[in-house]
């Protein structure tokens, strides 16, 4: 693993009595994919990490996380030089991370979970790959997942070991073992893998977390475990997984599982619908984090952070015990109601339908996140339509007066056409009928048509009322979770 060469001699983050000189962002990289122990590592490594600024406690912390820094690669396909700055937590600008969750085998945790098979030594995969974007007001957030299964182009890519050379038509997981394979080391597959998503996206990602199984698990046990809503009765033989239906407690080891299992009762198999509980375990994560207070209470912050930052290895931009330190401070009261996620719209690739290729769609997700904006449109009201629609469907998102909140970047409208009604969004209001004869419910934030088909209000895409699961209407893919909906309807959580 390449290490930071020269940490204590790069530019310090502008901390308000400082100024760092150059600019702020730039870059040239891409990413790769698949389950959300790494993922949720990540986003909570961010989110959960101030309060321990005691003497050697810090002192600990921050060796640590000085530990995990790993080199970005530069990459020279875009023709321009690129100066990788740490992150500016108070530089009033949107923040985006790279998160790719790792399937290797390597040490006793991750084997532990994964399974140490003779066929599976040595592996080095992207088991999850999300784009994490943090606005520029830390008001939102918005976590887009892309299918392991994706197939694409690559423009080549630096690793440590020489050029790995443009290909095209393959499956986006295979850059990140690829890159591992010819690199020798995770700042390879990592760069290698940032560089695709930038470009697939047009964006300028420069930060990266990895994470494996290993971190994940200890993390969820470290906060004393999480609290997940299971719909359907689901059992998986591979990862030797079984839930009933309700609200579950799980450590650490079983949140995993349920992360990556995608095979046997309550899902089908597929990688895309695996992602939207990826996406949900995300949420609840976070939402235990902040629920107890973790933010201020040292002790118990401590545990946190050495659980997961052991196994977390980090961009030299982030890993910096100040910057993620100052991050968590500016997100501290952070409403989990804003935080937003959605896989990228996809649908059967051409050539072989258990494959998938981008959608028509993708092209409004990748808007909003180089524009930071919110991926639902009205950031206030939850009212939006499908991202990954061109057209409508029969979607009945609610006619509001209410505008975004200017202080989170503008949003533009949705590229689908919603049908209006005259009902408000107020999560006060209850059930109400619409202008169109479909019923929204605000507890649930989904309509009702007459025909029994519910529709998410953010998203506009149809919920499967047994999973959850959502699907856009027009590619017929998974799009997310409707976690509120889940939550009110099988576990009585109240909103």
């Amino acid at each position: 693993m390449a290490k930071r060469s020269a940490h204590r001699n790069r530019p310090a983050p502008n901390f308000g009595w400082q100024r760092v000189q150059g600019p702020h962002h730039t870059a040239a990289y891409r990413v790769s994919h698949k389950v959300a122990k790494g993922v949720s590592l990540g986003v909570l490594a961010v989110l959960a990490f101030v309060g321990t600024f005691a003497g050697v406690t810090w002192a600990d912390i921050a060796k640590t996380v000085d530990q995990q820094g790993i080199d970005v690669i530069v990459q020279k396909s875009n023709g321009k030089k690129v100066d990788i700055l740490p992150v500016d937590p108070y530089a009033n600008t949107p923040i985006n991370i790279l998160l790719i969750g790792q399937d290797t085998r390597d040490g006793e945790g991750n084997a532990a979970v994964g399974g140490d098979d003779v066929g599976v030594a040595g592996l080095h995969n992207a088991d999850t790959t999300m784009i994490l974007q943090i606005s520029a007001d830390r008001k939102f957030v918005n976590l887009v997942s892309i299918p392991r299964d994706l197939m694409v182009s690559t423009p080549g890519c630096e690793t440590s070991n020489g050029t790995m050379y443009a290909q095209s038509s393959v499956m986006f997981n295979s850059i990140f073992p690829n890159a591992y394979s010819q690199g020798g080391d995770i700042a390879s597959a990592a760069s290698c893998t940032m560089n695709e998503v930038n470009y697939l996206s047009g964006m300028e990602i420069q930060q990266f977390m990895v994470v494996d199984f290993s971190g994940l698990s200890k993390m969820i046990d470290a906060i004393g475990g999480v609290d997940i809503c299971i719909p359907t009765y689901t059992r998986d033989g591979y990862t030797g997984i079984e839930l009933g239906q309700g609200m579950q407690h799980l450590d650490g080891n079983t949140a995993t599982q349920f992360a990556r299992m995608r095979h046997g009762a309550g899902t089908d198999g597929s990688d895309t619908m695996r992602t939207t509980r990826q996406q949900y375990l995300i949420k609840r994560l976070i939402k235990t984090v902040l629920e107890k207070n973790m933010l201020t209470h040292s002790a118990q912050l401590y545990q946190l952070a050495k659980a997961g930052l052991e196994s977390v290895q980090m961009s030299q931009g982030l890993a910096d015990a100040t910057v993620l330190a100052g991050l968590a401070a500016s997100m501290k009261d952070f409403n989990m109601n804003r935080l937003y996620s959605q896989t990228i719209p996809v649908t059967a690739w051409s050539q072989d339908a258990n494959r998938s290729q981008l959608a028509a769609g993708a092209d409004d997700v990748w808007e909003k996140l180089r524009n930071a904006q919110p991926l639902v449109d009205d950031a206030n009201t939850g009212s939006s339509s499908d991202s990954s629609s061109s057209s409508d469907s029969s979607s009945k998102n609610s006619d509001s007066s209410s505008s975004s909140d200017n202080s989170s970047s503008d949003s533009t409208d949705s590229s689908s056409n919603s049908t209006d009604s005259s009902t408000s969004t107020d999560s006060n209001a209850g059930s109400s009928d619409t202008s169109d004869g479909s019923t929204y419910d605000a507890a649930t934030n989904t309509y009702k048509q007459a025909d029994g088909t519910i529709i998410d209000a953010e998203t506009g895409g149809i919920i499967d009322p047994e999973t959850g699961a959502i699907r856009s209407q027009v590619t017929g893919q998974y799009i997310g979770l409707a976690s509120r909906y889940i939550e009110v309807t099988y576990c009585g959580v109240k909103y």
